[in-house]
């Protein structure tokens, strides 16, 4: 019997939250076991090793927890894009569509200088709304990104094709189908 886990093992699956019908896909209990978030973290960043990366974006919030380990390892720089208001002092701020409506994400103007190499990191990828965002702030700050990488991707929702088709390089560990 094989008892080796993956990624996607440690992930648990929450039914009709936050709405009846949604299969909420939580990453906490990946977060909450050390061989689990080591396994993680290492997979994450594996194809961008030997890569020239000077900064690591986290989306608001999980993002935030992967991004800050990811930094910690690369011994760089992390910079957080975050919900509107959240950041003090100056910020560009970049609307995005969500199922429900609209949202804005904001990044300090000084985060990123033109041509740094910066890797954007989150837990789940859905419909790419928030990540597409982020990636705008960030080449609005002349950054070039080196790739966007998920623990989570949803399929059904479209998120990687949009990335795809803005020229991303996306790297995904596991796939849960099902919204």
């Amino acid at each position: 019997m094989n008892t080796k886990k993956e990624v996607r093992d440690y992930i648990r699956t929450i039914v009709d939250f936050p709405h009846e019908g949604i299969l909420f896909r939580d990453v906490t209990t990946l977060f909450a076991d050390p061989r689990g978030l080591r396994m993680a973290i290492d997979q994450l960043l594996h194809p961008y090793a030997g890569m020239r990366i000077d900064k690591v974006v986290g989306l608001e919030a999980r993002g935030f927890i992967l991004g800050g380990a990811i930094a910690h390892q690369l011994t760089l720089g992390f910079v957080p894009i975050r919900k509107k208001g959240k950041l003090p002092g100056a910020t560009l701020s970049q609307a995005y569509t969500l199922e429900y409506g609209e949202a804005v994400m904001e990044i300090h103007d000084d985060a990123i200088q033109p041509g740094e190499k910066v890797l954007v990191v989150d837990d789940l990828l859905a419909t790419g709304g928030t990540a597409e965002a982020g990636i705008k702030l960030i080449e609005r700050l002349g950054g070039e990104i080196v790739g966007c990488t998920f623990v989570v991707d949803l399929p059904e929702l479209g998120g990687r094709k949009k990335l795809e088709d803005m020229g991303m390089d996306v790297h995904i560990l596991c796939e849960f189908e099902g919204l």
